[in-house]
């Protein structure tokens, strides 16, 4: 059983990781240099100052994901005993809250230009000697910026699932999402384009919801991480099955009666206990610590997450009834 000791990527896993590292660079690279173009071609339209506010905002996770690479394989110390694991749900909470605030905002100042009725204006440029409106460079931008996330979104998707890493499954949500938000903004300039005032800030309000709802569920998702929900599957509600893998893997031990697993997330790696009842008088005190660290060393062989993984003996289980679990899960169906 590995006790005080940090995790030890796989290394066709160390090699996604590395990936993962590197996407996040080039994420932070690609989307600020989106926030410039929409930045510079703003103007005093509100779907244009949303939406380079978006581009700005989903530049934050990589950013902070790469901080929290660094901490992630420190080893344990005698104030964090359980390692730095969860350094990548820290920064995955921070981006969920600071998404969700600013999204608040943007749609309250939405609302709040469409109850004034202010008219946007969108002038013209000089461009090579020739006058342009500038609602086509804004279309233009937003076309180059919708791109940029479309296909970093489309990149993180593969690396995401091979690491099960739920905080860049929600990058590449975000990043995938950008059309949606970059094509309102598009389709609220045009609105303007044929004298319809409001359709600038309805966009404006459109991106901003959008926003709401991401960093909304990532919230949800990364505190039900912290407060050591079972391991869900990625990018879903439903439990893994592979606590139940676990137990079974277990009672087909000779010298296991029964037992019970309780498994959680820890960042990139999962970790837990697996509870067992010895037939009684099998072993020897020495010979059941023999045979429960094999069988831990055994277990987590099963998936390259599992980690720190502790068999504890116990005199008996109490069975978790199913009403209630199915209870449980028929009430978190009904919130979503």
């Amino acid at each position: 059983m590995s006790v005080g000791a940090s995790f030890r990527f796989p290394p066709d896993k160390w090699e996604q990781r590395k990936k993962l590292r590197r996407l996040s660079w080039i994420s932070v690279g690609m989307l600020l240099l989106a926030t410039v173009i929409t930045g510079l071609t703003a103007g005093q339209s509100q779907a244009m100052k949303t939406a380079w506010l978006s581009d700005f905002l989903t530049a934050i996770p990589p950013a902070a994901l790469l901080v929290a690479l660094r901490f992630e394989l420190r080893e344990p110390s005698e104030r964090f005993p359980e390692g730095y694991a969860r350094a990548i749900s820290v920064a995955f909470l921070v981006t969920a809250c600071v998404l969700t605030m600013i999204g608040l905002y943007l749609l309250y100042d939405s609302v709040m230009k469409l109850a004034h009725r202010e008219h946007p204006p969108i002038g013209t440029i000089v461009l090579f000697g020739r006058q342009l409106w500038l609602g086509w460079v804004m279309m233009a931008a937003l076309f180059v910026s919708a791109l940029i996330g479309f296909g970093l979104g489309k990149l993180k998707v593969p690396v995401a699932e091979r690491l099960q890493s739920k905080a860049l499954q929600a990058e590449a949500v975000m990043n995938r999402a950008e059309w949606m938000s970059e094509g309102a903004a598009i389709i609220g300039i045009t609105l303007v384009a044929f004298g319809l005032w409001w359709g600038d800030a309805a966009a404006a309000a459109f991106i901003s919801v959008e926003i709401i709802r991401d960093g909304w569920k990532n919230v949800r998702q990364v505190i039900a991480d912290l407060m050591d929900e079972s391991p869900t599957r990625l990018g879903e509600q439903a439990l893994e099955p592979l606590p139940k893998r676990l137990r079974d893997e277990a009672r087909q031990r000779r010298w296991v009666k029964n037992a019970a697993v309780r498994l959680r997330e820890h960042g990139h790696t999962l970790t837990g206990e697996v509870f067992v009842v010895p037939h009684r008088d099998s072993m020897n005190a020495e010979e059941l610590v023999d045979a429960s660290g094999a069988l831990a060393a055994e277990l987590e062989r099963i998936d390259w997450r599992l980690h720190g993984l502790m068999v504890v003996p116990v005199r008996g289980l109490e069975e978790t009834s199913p009403p209630r679990v199915a209870q449980r899960d028929e009430s978190r169906d009904a919130a979503d």
